[in-house]
C-alpha cells in the first residue's frame, strides 16, 4: 500500500509504502519503506504493528496519518522528516 503524502528529509522527498507478512503463527506483522526518487537508499522501519489478520493490517495502515510517517522515517534513519 502507498501513502500518498510525500515526506522529505535531508533534502531528499521520500515515498512511504506500507508492507506487511503473514507470521508462521497466522497474524499479521507491518512496517513501512520509504523509497526515494531514484529508487536507491530505501529505508525502513522495524515491525510497527502487529495485527490479528490482513484485513485489520489494512485498516491499520489506512489510519496513518502524517505526523505518524513523519516519526517512522526518523526511525528508519531518515533523519528529521516534514511533510515535502
Amino acid at each position: 500500500m502507498v501513502c500518498q503524502t510525500p515526506l522529505k528529509a535531508d533534502e531528499v522527498v521520500y515515498r512511504a509504502e506500507i508492507w506487511g507478512d503473514q507470521r508462521h503463527d497466522g497474524r499479521w506483522e507491518g512496517w513501512l519503506r520509504f523509497i526515494p526518487p531514484d529508487g536507491r537508499g530505501i529505508l525502513s522501519t522495524r515491525r510497527e504493528t502487529t495485527q490479528p489478520n490482513r484485513q485489520a493490517l489494512i485498516y491499520w495502515a489506512t489510519g496513518l496519518e502524517p505526523v505518524y510517517l513523519e516519526g517512522a522515517l526518523e526511525r528508519a534513519g531518515g533523519g528529521h522528516a516534514e511533510k515535502a
